[in-house]
């Protein structure tokens, strides 16, 4: 190895000082163009000896590593919300029951809702995958988890119950869970979680939340949130609900530290490392006019008013796509890809679609913590 070293030491002499001073001369007239040809030749031997100093190319070599772990985990994040949904018919035995009405007596359609995620080569690079019981405690061991919003978010939290609790400690809670327009708060013991739901249905409640995180200096790890409905049903105003998220989107940045991506001008006093604090959108669901269950909703919740709060939010920048800072659960592409059969009202949707957000939340938090678990 010592013989290689001192070959290419000699080689790289050869290289650099011969012509150089061969040409020194020629080019001492024009000295931008020594000190040019000078520079070049010093980096094409610094190429070829990097080889022969292990200490060296194991550096340039990590160096490229972390570009390409980094490279691969923005692309995976901008791939997590691309679902495919397979809606089938299931066909449900007659009730051969002599009291059984027409309907039964005719049997019945049902349908099975099954999601999985593109298996198209750049989303089945990034390896996402469904998390069991297990894999999600540990990954929300000792986590404060808070979801704020209305009935969708309230939807979200079911999910991520169902998917911790057994189904006997699931069905004790549910009472609560479900108490109209109310919080929620809930501590997972064997996994020291600790869950919030806050009813928070218009965005300026998002925006006192937020503020109060701020103020008691208390910030959960993982933080979800999403409004946009009440607002279109009772206030029918988009430019309104653009500057709700403008303001929304001002308290949260103050959370954060220095980011030039989120064009904040200096440190923040008080504020918490980005890393630490996971920051989501829900996003509002597809409206299906035809089945709101009252006539003020089909009236108000038309789909050119719903089109007019989706660009609110895109100008917003509140999502990360648009320079912001939360990353977007898109319940409007899942909820129109599931389709009017995932629905019976229009607007509240089937479990799978809220547990297929729940998992690319999950599948998230594990990108932006740099961990893999095992497949499940």
């Amino acid at each position: 190895m010592l013989g290689g070293i001192q070959l290419g030491v000699l080689a790289a002499c050869v290289v650099l000082f011969v012509p150089m001073v061969m040409a020194g001369w020629h080019l001492s007239r024009n000295k931008m163009l020594f000190f040019s040809g000078a520079l070049f030749i010093t980096l094409a031997v610094c190429v070829h000896l990097t080889p022969y100093f292990p200490s060296v190319s194991d550096f340039v070599t990590s160096v490229q590593s972390v570009v390409v772990f980094d490279n691969r985990e923005d692309s995976c994040i901008n791939l997590v919300n691309e679902v495919v949904w397979d809606v089938k018919p299931h066909h449900i035995q007659p009730n051969t029951s002599s009291n059984s009405n027409s309907n039964s007596e005719n049997g019945s359609m049902s349908y099975d809702k099954m999601w999985h995620w593109s298996r198209t080569g750049k989303v089945k690079a990034c390896e996402f995958q469904r998390l069991d019981r297990s894999d999600a405690s540990d990954l929300l061991n000792g986590s404060w988890v808070v979801v704020a919003g209305d009935s969708q978010a309230r939807l979200i939290v079911q999910s991520l119950l169902n998917l911790i609790l057994d189904s006997k400690h699931m069905e004790s809670v549910k009472g609560d869970l479900f108490k109209r327009h109310s919080d929620y708060e809930i501590v997972i013991e064997d996994i020291g979680m600790k869950l919030d739901f806050i009813w928070a249905p218009y965005v300026v409640n998002l925006t006192d939340l937020m503020m109060g995180f701020k103020q008691n200096r208390s910030y959960p790890d993982v933080l979800v949130m999403g409004a946009g409905l009440w607002h279109m049903l009772h206030i029918t105003n988009a430019s309104d609900y653009g500057v709700a998220l403008q303001s929304l989107r001002s308290s949260v940045v103050s959370l954060l530290p220095f980011s030039p991506e989120l064009g904040v001008d200096g440190p923040v006093t008080g504020a918490v490392s980005v890393r630490s604090l996971h920051l989501f959108w829900l996003g509002m669901p597809m409206l299906i006019n035809g089945m709101l269950n009252t006539e003020e909703k089909r009236e108000k919740m038309s789909d050119e008013m719903w089109h007019s709060y989706d660009r609110a939010l895109r100008n917003s920048r509140l999502l990360r796509r648009y320079g912001g800072p939360l990353l977007l659960l898109d319940i409007q592409s899942m909820s129109w890809n599931c389709g009017p059969r995932c629905t019976v009202d229009g607007m509240h949707y089937d479990g799978a679609v809220y547990e297929a957000a729940l998992h690319i939340l999950l599948n998230s938090l594990l990108i932006e913590s740099h961990q893999k678990l095992g497949a499940t």
